[in-house]
């Protein structure tokens, strides 16, 4: 069984970022950069996957420009067998993320192809879909448990309404949420050891691809800052900003 990973470079969880003075967009120079917490989850749940299937091969996949390979590095340190860098320097929406993603696909013929369930950095949750239409293959979103058996997997889905258990056929498109691994702490060993896996690159140019902007950027602007709080005197007085509050609204 072969699994591709799609893995992206984002800014930090932990890093807060602003808008630029010109408001064209948000300010990252300098800001520390890291893997897409979900897809350090879809990471991890494939390399538990690749224990459960012996001779199972673990692909991880990234989009962007030179530094990219850094953590294409730190896919490999958590135990990708290998790792393909697609490069470009243009941010891509996420149609053309999922063209990319669909021609690697094509090329490397995976059993199970395992993304975030979104990334942080726009939080649109759209790849997945759009992969799975793409290569006309079933797709599950917002996957805590899977099980491959034979020629389906079996997953359980989050849902607003509860759990969902679904099972499809092979090749499919899959989906990680929160609790569908706890990613592992990468050593500086295994940083060393990733240092000596290959990393093959291609050049989004060079695929053929329609990877033009559907969309432009208008402007970024920070949110409204919280007002103050106010002491109240009592209950009443309580009762009476909250009616007022919801009249106002």
């Amino acid at each position: 069984m072969k699994i591709l990973v799609a893995v992206k470079r984002v800014v930090d969880y932990n890093v807060k970022v602003h808008a630029l003075p010109d408001h064209s967009g948000l300010d990252t120079a300098g800001a520390k950069m890291s893997m897409n917490p979900f897809d350090e989850i879809a990471l991890e749940a494939a390399v538990q996957l690749r224990q459960k299937n012996p001779g199972t091969e673990v692909v991880a996949v990234s989009i962007g420009g030179g530094k990219t390979a850094d953590t294409l590095r730190v896919a490999l340190a958590m135990g990708a067998d290998r790792a393909i860098q697609v490069e470009t320097e243009a941010p891509l929406q996420p149609l053309a993320v999922a063209k990319v993603l669909a021609r690697v696909a094509e090329d490397e013929k995976p059993d199970l192809i395992i993304t975030g369930k979104q990334a942080i950095d726009n939080d649109a949750s759209q790849v997945p879909s759009m992969l799975s239409a793409l290569l006309g293959m079933p797709v599950a979103t917002c996957v805590n448990r899977i099980d491959v058996n034979g020629n389906s997997v079996t997953v359980v889905r989050e849902t607003d309404d509860g759990m969902m258990t679904v099972r499809a056929s092979l090749p499919a498109v899959l989906s990680a949420d929160l609790r569908l691994a706890e990613p592992r702490y990468v050593t500086l060993p295994a940083m060393m050891k990733a240092k000596k896996k290959p990393i093959a690159a291609l050049k989004a140019g060079d695929l053929g691809l329609d990877l033009a902007d559907r969309l432009a950027m208008q402007t970024v602007v920070e949110p409204e800052g919280r007002s103050g709080g106010v002491k109240l005197s009592g209950v009443d007085e309580l009762i009476d900003v909250l009616r007022n509050k919801v009249k106002a609204l």
